[in-house]
């Protein structure tokens, strides 16, 4: 009983950048290996190729993880993910958009996707705060 009242900690703070970082390199890879996805969610206003907007935000993924992971960068790192986090909030809207019409399951993923930058965007602002 006495371990259920116990407060949760905090994870230390290279856990803590370790999962921020490694899923943005996961996912950077992924805009590589499998950009279709990627490519039906880029916003049809934002000029130019899906496929460009892809592989660049790709490359942006990639970089921010990379310099989350690095202790020597991690603060720039954690800064630039919420800058990320929130550049592609709108391929997450243009998703949510275009699985309108999808059976419950899926538009559920869609529109749960929209209120987690929130936590992401939290869990980058603590990660930046614990690299001082």
């Amino acid at each position: 009983m006495a371990s259920l009242l116990r407060r949760r900690r905090r994870p230390s703070p290279g856990t803590s950048a370790a999962l921020l970082a490694y899923p943005l390199l996961g996912m950077g890879a992924l805009h590589f290996a499998v950009p279709a996805p990627f490519d039906s969610i880029v916003p049809p206003w934002i000029p130019g190729e899906a496929r460009f907007w892809t592989y660049a935000s790709g490359v942006a993924e990639l970089a921010v993880g990379t310099a989350v992971a690095v202790p020597r960068t991690r603060r720039l790192g954690a800064t630039a993910a919420v800058g990320l986090f929130l550049a592609v909030f709108p391929a997450n809207v243009q998703m949510a958009w275009d699985w309108r019409r999808r059976s419950w399951p899926w538009l559920a993923v869609a529109l749960g996707r929209l209120p987690l930058q929130v936590p992401m965007v939290a869990h980058a602002l603590r990660v930046r705060a614990d690299s001082d």
